[in-house]
């Protein structure tokens, strides 16, 4: 089995996107997952989108996945819409998969899962998947994770697991492993990134292997749910340009060994 190898832009903040995307597919990933810094928006032009579509493709990588979110400032119906607008840009940008962080807001979890709801089937006819990841609020725990899907009930709505945000906004009372066999079958995309909690507080800022994620373990269980990919490399170690991007690069092989070994 060969799974798609992505990074995303997370670790290149400060550089240009073609330079980061450079530096990516020069490490040997094939994907990228552009986020904040080279996102495209739900007012984004068509100029705007083809521009950041070929330098993507200049560099040699596809640009599979989208940071995304919905703008609950604007109301549900004005919300719903720039969702929209957003899997139309995004489909337009060449991308399979919209990444949704949820929100933290509780008076708006409802509004927030009936957005994503009516959005759905509009993404699959796009051929866009919503992938939702832990990021505190109304995905804080795995339980958490499975009850929205559960509730969006969508073909075109999955998890996107991050082994890493489980531990970090859980301060490690919850690990990765803990309720992984509930979340794996509603898996359809993997964030790799670890985290370590020290004096009780976690950090995820470093080079996976260096944390508490058991990576070996945590892919086991997905690949023996079906798990088919893609992954995405999200944070590293490294306070220096140099020092990132050799984590980026060392990263690759880290991914290889273990997937080689489960495969």
């Amino acid at each position: 089995m060969s799974l798609a190898l992505g990074c995303t832009t997370r670790p290149y903040p400060d550089i240009s996107v073609a330079d980061a995307c450079s530096r990516i597919a020069a490490a040997g990933y094939t994907d990228v997952a552009l986020f904040r810094g080279a996102e495209v928006s739900a007012d984004s032009t068509r100029d705007q989108i083809l521009a950041l579509r070929r330098v993507v493709l200049d560099a040699g990588l596809s640009p599979s996945m989208l940071l995304g979110h919905v703008d609950l400032k604007r109301g549900p119906e004005a919300a719903l819409s720039a969702y929209r607008s957003l899997i139309d840009n995004a489909a337009l940008l060449g991308a399979r998969w919209l990444l949704d962080l949820g929100t933290d807001q509780e008076a708006l979890f409802d509004t927030y899962l009936e957005v994503v709801r009516q959005a759905a089937p509009y993404a699959q006819q796009a051929g866009i998947g919503i992938t939702l990841k832990p990021h505190g609020g109304i995905t804080l725990t795995s339980q958490g994770l499975i009850s929205i899907h559960r509730r969006v009930n969508h073909p075109a709505f999955s998890i996107c697991y991050d082994p890493g945000n489980i531990i970090y906004y859980s301060k490690g009372q919850e690990l990765p492993t803990d309720h992984l066999a509930e979340v794996a079958p509603l898996v359809k995309t993997l964030i790799i990134k670890d985290c370590v909690v020290r004096n009780g507080t976690p950090d995820v800022m470093i080079t996976p292997g260096e944390g508490m994620v058991d990576f070996d373990a945590v892919l086991s269980v997905l690949l023996a749910a079906g798990f088919e990919g893609p992954l995405y490399l999200e944070c590293v170690g490294g306070e220096s340009l140099e020092e990132r991007d050799r984590n980026v690069r060392q990263t690759m092989p880290f991914l290889q060994r273990i997937l080689s070994q489960l495969t």
